[in-house]
């Protein structure tokens, strides 16, 4: 098993962070693992984007330009990553100022409303938590046990007793994604 993913979005919407934990969740699940981040030199609110690759055999080169699996959560993004998602391959995406939707034909689409829980629930800094919920329950390729262990690692010791808001807000995101188009 190989699954080549990019995040990208906004600096500020902790897409560095989400691979960070993705990442350090599949070193903790002895898988092999590269985390790659790019960002602008404006940080938040300029765009950021992170490959992670996790695979059960050694990794040969961080750099990548086809992903199995693109993770969006801007306009920028989508306009830059959608064609380099792999045929047959998987989009997910936040609707959330969004003005093009993706026009794919071959791969499968799924939306998440993560901008839009986030702000209900009053829990704007797990945004990106309930994101990489909807990637887990459709590629369940780390198990929780090892998120749990990969948020401990990635979040530094004062923020914690934030660790069970963050697998809410997983468990919240598993439950929100929805298919937009599927290929048969």
């Amino acid at each position: 098993m190989t699954e080549e993913i990019i995040i990208a979005g906004f600096g500020g919407q902790g897409v560095l962070s989400m691979g960070k934990i993705l990442a350090y969740s599949g070193v903790m699940q002895n898988k092999e693992v590269s985390w790659m981040p790019s960002y602008g030199p404006e940080m938040r609110g300029g765009t950021a984007n992170v490959t992670v690759i996790i695979s059960d055999e050694r990794i040969s080169s961080p750099i990548l330009n086809a992903y199995d699996t693109a993770i969006i959560l801007n306009q920028q993004s989508m306009d830059k990553f959608e064609n380099t998602v792999k045929p047959g391959g998987l989009l997910i995406y936040d609707p959330n100022g969004i003005t093009r939707h993706p026009e794919r034909k071959d791969i499968n689409i799924y939306s998440i409303e993560a901008a839009e829980m986030a702000g209900k629930l009053g829990l704007l800094k797990v945004f990106n938590m309930i994101v990489l919920g909807g990637f887990l329950k459709l590629k369940p390729i780390i198990g929780m046990e090892y998120i749990h262990k990969g948020l401990e690692k990635s979040l530094p010791a004062r923020h914690h007793g934030m660790i069970p808001e963050n697998e809410k807000a997983i468990e919240t995101g598993k439950g929100l994604i929805n298919a937009i188009q599927l290929l048969n």
